[in-house]
């Protein structure tokens, strides 16, 4: 009887976390687009206030506005016109006090993450972490600037080290490049691997298999 409960367990939990993630991100999305609705519904005239409380009762209508808006404005912001629109809203916002530490911020950290030239979160590493003879698996994140920059002295990198089994959280270091091994799992199997604790290793693959060489990281 318990191997047949273990094996169901391993059938549904899965599943079950899967739909509950869903289902949290789906109702938070429709909580944001209530509100929207709500904050419309003040400044609009009360004949179109009673269609716009029926788009509240839609369930997952909140996604599909979300994936609607983000298009609209990524076409928005990848021609001329529009990006001469949100460089001046930058620079408005850059003029508030408070906000412009928070925007500014967040608009840097997005700008590094998700940009297509950059280094950040490109490639997964192992280092030896919290001392020596004990290793993790991190992620590179760049090469040390600023001050810092001018008292390392040698080729260095910036890593993040995700903890256990929530990878939001983390340590940020700077190692020398001799001291960190380039692995040929994506950032995708590492996540999976650091998430499961180590259960969940990525398979080798026959090309891993050949070359289990290093390669020098990218700058």
């Amino acid at each position: 009887m318990k191997k047949y409960l273990l094996a169901g367990l391993l059938v549904w939990l899965p599943l079950a976390i899967t739909i509950w993630v869903l289902h949290s991100v789906l109702g938070v999305l429709d909580g944001v687009f209530g509100w929207m609705l709500s904050a419309s519904q003040a400044v609009l005239p009360e004949a179109a206030r009673a269609p716009i409380e029926l788009l509240r009762e839609i369930p997952g209508l909140g996604v599909i506005v979300m994936i609607v808006g983000l298009l609209l404005t990524g076409a928005f912001a990848a021609n001329m016109f529009g990006q001469w629109w949100l460089t001046q809203g930058s620079r408005l916002l850059s003029k508030i006090p408070i906000v412009k530490s928070i925007y500014s911020s967040v608009k840097q950290v997005s700008d590094t993450l998700f940009s297509s030239s950059g280094n950040a979160f490109r490639e997964a590493v192992l280092i030896q972490y919290p001392r020596a003879g004990s290793w993790t698996i991190a992620f590179v994140t760049g090469k040390p600037g600023g001050e810092a920059a001018q008292h390392l002295h040698g080729d260095y990198l910036s890593v993040y080290v995700p903890t256990t089994p929530n990878p939001t959280s983390g340590f940020f270091l700077m190692l020398p490049r001799s001291d960190v091994i380039v692995l040929q799992m994506s950032v995708d199997e590492a996540l999976k691997y650091v998430i499961s604790m180590g259960v969940v290793a990525p398979p080798m693959t026959p090309q891993r298999l050949v070359d289990r060489t290093p390669e020098p990281l990218r700058n």
